[in-house]
């Protein structure tokens, strides 16, 4: 997320004061293992009020193997009472987290001493990521930063690895490097164009390059789609090719085995690339209107067995995989669907940001009119898939593979099968939908898996803003999937 929420919060009464600076009383030294980053954005959930708030999501994320949280801040008021609660709710939860500090809102000229400043402010604590005996810090962007006033700043040794881009900074001056752009794109921050496609691994090998040998985190997404009208000042609505992203890209990082990777994110539900629970409080910032009844929960089940073997340094994730297990994603509409009549950026809006674009997403057509699966197998088995009238049997070795079939609007439904047994069965929650939900284009994904998951809905922070600027009367700030699916098809393979 790209864009600061203004919101107030009930501040914690008591702050985290860090000691005297003394590297001596640093805690917490990692060694040079291998470790898993998430984006954490802490702009959007300035209604915490305790360390509880934050319990679910560090201990969601230790189990699934995650080693720290990356906190993206910026300059709120509520920054610190944030930051103070993250920290000590990590500290009890044997979790760690770090700063990552935003330069949409810090200053790369002139904001190297506030920086470093806020780097020695939670040094000492004990939920604080050290690498090499340093303190860990990263950022978004911030090119034009001067390290050496920064470090100097804070104090204590500090392992820095921002989001600092090959060509645009000098490498030599940094510890490693953050490469944030986790979708193939033009180059230009867009979605891809004829003659101009940069995959991500390209950017893999622009930064390794760069790093000369320097740590590298690789960066991890599932999904980009945005959609912001002109309810909000921060108005954009692009999409990057997302489909069988998140399966394609855990494959490549084993591969690649850099020292460092980071998932982006746990939850900026503005960019639809969470991870993380829907019911993980936050407030809405406007993207509602595209995640409610958009649960990811699935994305973060698929990665665990990637991430332990990610740490083992193994080049294949199949010997990690212990359960039988289906994890399936699709849009909730065909992309050709025709929401010009009351779709919400069908106006002008600010584009100072140069990411505003009226009707579909910029970049729509990039995005296949499929439904994708990952199957996650102990054992050899045979995949069904049955979106609306479409439905097709593949066969699914042992470990982990993927498959996709042509979405059609109806009824999902999916089933493993070995021999006569059925393993798993069972239909989504939710349709593909032949209107308009809510009267906008949403390109978001639905996730779900069997054996079917927990319900997560959306809290009412989360969901405060969902009618702003709508122009139907027929969308409600509530969750709205069934407490249980539709009947499967009479074509799907059920269990007894």
């Amino acid at each position: 997320m790209r864009f600061s929420v203004t919101l107030w919060l009930l501040a914690a009464t008591i702050s985290w004061a860090a000691p005297p600076s003394n590297i001596d009383n640093l805690q917490g030294t990692q060694s040079a293992d291998r470790l898993v980053f998430c984006h954490f954005m802490i702009g959007i959930v300035g209604d915490r009020t305790s360390t509880a708030d934050y319990d679910d999501d560090m201990l969601r994320a230790k189990s699934l193997g995650i080693d720290a949280f990356a906190l993206n801040i910026g300059v709120d008021s509520y920054t610190d009472a944030q930051l103070n609660l993250a920290y000590q709710s990590a500290a009890n939860n044997d979790m760690k987290v770090f700063i990552s500090f935003d330069f949409n809102w810090y200053s790369p000229t002139s904001g190297a001493s506030a920086v470093g400043s806020k780097i020695a402010q939670y040094a000492n604590h004990p939920a604080q990521l050290m690498v090499d005996g340093k303190v860990f810090a990263s950022s978004f962007a911030g090119d034009a930063l001067d390290v050496a006033s920064m470090k100097s700043a804070a104090g204590v040794p500090v392992f820095w690895a921002p989001n600092f881009h090959p060509g645009e900074s000098d490498f030599s001056k940094i510890d490693g490097a953050l490469n944030w752009m986790a979708w193939p794109n033009n180059g230009n921050n867009k979605a891809p164009t004829p003659g101009a496609n940069v995959t991500v691994q390209a950017g893999d090998e622009a930064y390794i390059s760069a790093l000369a040998g320097k740590p590298y985190i690789a960066p991890v997404s599932p999904w980009f789609s945005t959609h912001f009208g002109p309810e909000v000042s921060y108005s954009k609505n692009w999409i990057f090719p997302s489909d069988l992203l998140w399966f394609n890209r855990w494959n490549e990082v084993l591969t690649l085995g850099s020292r460092f990777l980071e998932i982006i994110t746990w939850n900026d539900y503005g960019e639809s690339h969470y991870i993380g629970p829907l019911k993980s409080l936050h407030y809405d910032d406007g993207n509602s209107k595209w995640v409610n009844d958009m649960p990811h929960n699935g994305w973060l089940d698929m990665a665990k067995p990637f991430i332990a073997a990610y740490h083992a340094g193994a080049e294949s994730v199949d010997s990690y995989i212990t359960t039988d297990q289906l994890i399936y994603w699709y849009r909730p509409t065909l992309r050709g669907l025709d929401c010009d009549a009351t779709d919400t950026t069908m106006v002008p809006a600010s584009n100072s940001s140069g990411n505003y674009f009226e009707g579909r997403p910029d970049g729509w057509e990039d995005m296949q009119d499929s439904v994708f699966v990952v199957s996650l197998l102990t054992a050899p088995g045979t995949v069904t898939i049955i979106s609306g009238e479409n439905h097709q049997t593949f066969d699914a070795p042992a470990g982990a593979s993927s498959f996709q079939v042509d979405m059609q609007v109806g009824i999902q439904s999916f089933a493993l099968t070995r021999g006569p047994n059925v393993v798993l069965s069972g239909s989504s929650l939710k349709e593909v939908s032949s209107i308009c939900i809510c009267g906008i284009y949403n390109f978001n994904a639905f996730v779900g898996t069997l054996p079917p998951g927990p319900s997560d809905p959306l809290q009412h922070d989360g969901l405060a803003s969902l009618t702003a600027g709508l122009h139907v009367s027929t969308c409600f700030p509530s969750p709205s999937l069934p407490a249980t699916p539709p009947p499967p098809p009479t074509a799907l393979p059920t269990t007894s």
